[in-house]
């Protein structure tokens, strides 16, 4: 029997997750502070609901973002300090698959172009495709304009799907779309299916998955946008 815990933090939204019994409960954070300080806390809560510790754990999942610098970077470090203490191997998840894998049970669709905040006015975005229990990678992780993936999305006939904070406007309306966010639920169930098909890693090679450097405008670029 496999049991594994994933956690995501690559949004405001922090979630925690663990497999046990072939069954998923989860907890949720609120507010960027709980994502460093209420991690480890959450998973001591699902494993001592379950009856059971954290050496008999198989592996851990996290979201690797693309994401919030702070909140990937929290994820990734608690997954790796927990793994390396346990020798267990890590399960990596792209936020916005997991994002797909959420729309799927939303809205019935074989494309999936999942869209996140990235701030300054961009986007994180990826189109995904359905193929049996999971997805094909059409296009990868990407930084744009959101108006780059509503027309990347237009042209593929994709199910447009939409993190917090990012809205259509009136002309926008009539492409399919649904809202969801990353949560450890469906981290969870792409890492389950990972795992039975061998595809977990060392923790040492568990990495952020950053699209950009820069993480806020400067006084002068925000003026710039501003006039523009």
């Amino acid at each position: 029997m496999t049991i594994l815990l994933a956690i995501e933090t690559s949004t405001d939204l922090a979630s925690v997750a663990l497999l046990h019994n072939h069954h998923i409960t989860c907890r949720d954070l609120s507010g960027g502070q709980t994502h460093s300080y209420g991690l480890l806390p959450a998973l001591q809560e699902l494993l001592q609901e379950a009856g059971i510790s954290l050496p008999q754990i198989d592996a851990i999942a996290f979201g690797c973002g693309p994401g919030a610098f702070t909140g990937v970077r929290t994820a990734c470090g608690v997954v790796q300090g927990l793994a390396f203490g346990l020798q267990i191997p890590v399960l990596p998840v792209v936020s916005l698959l997991a994002m797909a894998e959420a729309a799927k049970l939303k809205e019935q669709s074989l494309d999936y172009v999942c869209c996140l905040d990235a701030r300054m006015n961009e986007v994180y975005w990826a189109h995904y495709r359905v193929d049996g229990d999971g997805f094909l990678e059409i296009h990868p992780p990407s930084l744009s304009d959101l108006n780059v993936a509503l027309d990347y999305a237009r042209e593929m006939k994709s199910t447009l799907v939409l993190g917090h904070g990012l809205a259509l406007t009136d002309e926008d309306q009539s492409l399919p779309h649904t809202s969801v966010m990353p949560h450890a639920q469906f981290t969870l169930q792409i890492a389950e299916r990972n795992y039975q098909l061998g595809l977990a890693i060392d923790a040492a090679q568990a990495q952020p998955l950053y699209l950009r450097n820069k993480v806020a405008q400067t006084t002068a670029e925000r003026a710039l946008a501003r006039e523009a």
